[in-house]
């Protein structure tokens, strides 16, 4: 699955993804009123018109990104429907040729663990084994330690899948835990917690049989492009590890804060945008019938400016 990745960036000349996190404000009123017409004001038609909405944009960007990412709360909230749209959110992507990446947050021990795993590898059951999921990628809450992660280990090791381990997070809040300090792992000097995490995750992507073609690892790590200092860090201290990086456009950063999260070679990063680009058609005031036309727009801009940036 890296080497997948990392081909169609490169095929592309884009390293963005797209976050399918729609919410029910972000979609077009005369959108929702058909799924209301049909479903009644319920559940399913919140959910189904997310579905639709999705639809819409990746058929939009389906060839100018290699990517999407739908982040599974959003549609979880609203119970079995919510569920539905999210599979079948992830199914017409792949369908289009994109990389898929479950945003998740997975994270938890033994045999919970193995049945979250489920998320990137068939069940056996009634004697057969049924692929429920059908993502390419996940991310992963590696905060409850390696136990936590091992199941999903297990699993990259026989399939061409990929996991995403929190690192550095985006969010503001994230320094009230990351950074604190602790003692760096041969007993030097202190070190932030996540720069702890980092250690371990490098050393899990590591493992026999995890490492692609190119010399990126089948386990990345998600860290904020709101910190770019800390992605220099990271980017150092993790030289073989793929970057899942939020946070650009509507959390703040901007190209030039990416750009210190690629290797010299201009590798070994995808860049997330949600809001900034499943949202341009509100920023623009248009209509239902544009969602498709304002995302591509700012997928393509968003890919200008960071090609730009890494070229400078």
């Amino acid at each position: 699955m890296i080497d997948r990745l990392m081909a169609r960036i490169e095929a592309l000349n884009c390293p963005v993804v797209v976050g399918l996190d729609p919410t029910i404000e972000m979609i077009p009123e005369k959108m929702l009123a058909e799924c209301t017409k049909s479903f009644g004001e319920t559940p399913e038609a919140a959910a189904f018109s997310l579905l639709k909405f999705n639809r819409q944009v990746i058929d939009a960007v389906a060839d100018i990104v290699p990517a999407v990412k739908p982040q599974i709360a959003m549609y979880e909230r609203y119970g079995l429907d919510g569920i539905r749209a999210y599979i079948m959110t992830v199914e017409y992507a792949m369908g289009r040729g994109l990389i898929v990446i479950g945003d998740v947050k997975r994270g938890d021990i033994g045999s919970t663990a193995r049945a979250y795993a489920a998320h990137i590898c068939p069940q056996p059951l009634f004697g057969h084994k049924f692929e429920i999921w059908n993502e390419d990628a996940i991310t992963v809450n590696p905060y409850m330690g390696g136990d936590s992660i091992t199941p999903f280990l297990d699993v990259l090791k026989e399939r061409d899948k990929m996991i995403f381990a929190l690192v550095k997070t985006s969010n503001p809040g994230s320094a009230d835990i990351q950074d604190l300090t602790v003692e760096a792992e041969r007993g030097e000097e202190g070190v932030p917690l996540y720069e702890r995490v980092a250690a371990l995750v490098a050393g899990w992507g590591a493992g026999e049989g995890l490492t692609g073609e190119r010399g990126y690892s089948k386990v990345g790590a998600v860290a904020g492009a709101t910190h770019p200092e800390a992605g220099a860090r990271l980017r150092a201290l993790m030289p073989h590890t793929f970057f899942l990086v939020p946070g650009y456009g509507a959390q703040g950063a901007g190209a030039a804060d990416v750009a210190k999260f690629f290797d010299a070679d201009g590798r070994g990063c995808l860049v997330n945008s949600s809001r900034g680009i499943i949202a341009a058609w509100q920023k623009e005031n248009k209509g239902a019938g544009h969602v498709g036309r304002c995302a591509r727009e700012a997928a393509i801009r968003m890919r200008d400016e960071i090609t730009a940036a890494l070229g400078a």
